[in-house]
């Protein structure tokens, strides 16, 4: 995967990052300084901070999981793993990764998965 994807991959993470932390401090003044505190440090640190609990009760739970995702997808990114299919390790199309940043598996495998699981 060439450095300009991943750049990109990466704005686009943790834009959609700061705007799910944005829209909770905007609902809720008493969650922006521990949100201050999530977003402070480099970016490795950022990536790999556990979330607060209190943030993520303060959350819907589909925007809790999303959050996670972007956090453990730019961590993928920091340790050179990203874009790998957690299943088969093949490479996710770049596509795939545009449509769904956060992607963990390749369509294949996705696929199979939501077969499984009905």
């Amino acid at each position: 995967m060439d450095q300009a994807f991943l750049d990109e991959m990466k704005e686009n993470l943790k834009e959609q990052r700061a705007a799910i932390l944005s829209t909770l401090a905007n609902q809720n003044d008493d969650m922006k300084s521990l949100i201050k505190d999530v977003e402070s440090g480099d970016e490795a640190d950022v990536a790999a901070d556990v979330i607060d609990r209190t943030l993520l009760t303060a959350l819907g739970s589909q925007d809790s999981k999303r959050l996670q995702m972007i956090d453990n997808a730019l961590e993928r990114i920091y340790k050179g793993k990203y874009g790998l299919c957690i299943m088969c390790g093949k490479e996710i199309p770049q596509e795939r990764l545009r449509a769904l940043p956060y992607a963990l598996m390749c369509v294949s495998c996705q696929s199979a998965e939501e077969r499984r699981n009905r």
